[in-house]
């Protein structure tokens, strides 16, 4: 039906007017084929009118649809027009999975670099988190996260140093719960996340490409292993302008709620 959004075709998309929608439809098939590729420039609106031959009121009708569920985004400025936005990246919270696991299976080249690893007397809350002696030693390992070259996160995950001897003489750049997982026997069992959003300090902003003082979506999370022991007490901050949190409810259970982090294209 007219108006419909076309199957595969992006969630979001508001029902429009035929014009709009077989415009808006047209645009998602030739963007999910890679016609146009993810930051490329569609072009200005006059011009993008006018190749694509309707008027600028049904074109601004497409476009707003596409731009609500992330597809493009307008660029104010001499340089500006409509661009094609970066992949989405969807890391399911429900879960403990790694997010290279995410990226890898959306299709995205997944790396991390490490910034810097450390033997540390825990502080006060790292060791409420892990249930350690205030002062007892913990891994730090410092990296941050890539999809296809680009920065997502910049991530300090803390460990007990006595349940993982060894770890920071491993390579660092994979997915750490793949490692300790197959390493160290670990088997995850549940998560608590904080979430905040904050203003990236002139260090972080270096790490993340962003402006100082831009915002970031900082998450705190402290991860039990299926015994019940607390393994990891990490702060991941990811860029605000990449990220979406998502909340998903099936039925009417507190079990049954969940929540995603996308990473999306610069708005």
């Amino acid at each position: 039906m007219a108006g419909d959004p076309v199957p595969g075709a992006p969630a979001g998309l508001a029902p429009l007017g035929p014009a709009a929608a077989a415009l808006r439809d047209r645009l998602t098939g030739e963007i999910a084929a890679g016609t146009p590729e993810p930051g490329e420039r569609l072009g200005a609106e006059r011009e993008l009118a006018a190749r694509l031959g309707v008027s600028r009121s049904t074109l601004r009708s497409a476009l707003d649809a596409l731009e609500t569920a992330g597809v493009v985004h307008r660029v104010r400025g001499r340089a500006g027009g409509i661009f094609v936005s970066e992949r989405r990246v969807e890391r399911d919270l429900t879960s403990l999975t790694g997010l290279p696991a995410y990226l890898r299976r959306q299709g995205f080249q997944s790396s991390a670099r490490v910034l810097s690893t450390a033997t540390l007397g825990a502080d006060t809350e790292t060791a409420a988190a892990l249930g350690l002696p205030e002062g007892a030693l913990v891994l730090e390992v410092v990296r941050v996260r890539l999809a296809d070259e680009q920065p997502i996160s910049l991530e300090r995950a803390r460990f007990p140093a006595d349940r993982f001897p060894g770890l920071l003489d491993r390579s660092l750049s994979g997915s750490l719960y793949e490692l300790l997982e197959g390493e160290y026997r670990l088997s995850a069992g549940e998560a608590e996340e904080r979430f905040e959003v904050i203003g990236a300090t002139a260090a972080e902003a270096r790490v993340l490409d962003v402006r100082a003082g831009a915002p970031l979506v900082a998450i705190a999370r402290t991860a039990w292993a299926s015994d019940g022991r607390p393994f990891e007490h990490s702060y991941d901050l990811f860029r605000a302008d990449r990220v979406r949190i998502v909340v998903r409810v099936r039925g009417r259970s507190p079990e049954a709620l969940g929540s995603s982090v996308e990473v999306v294209g610069p708005a």
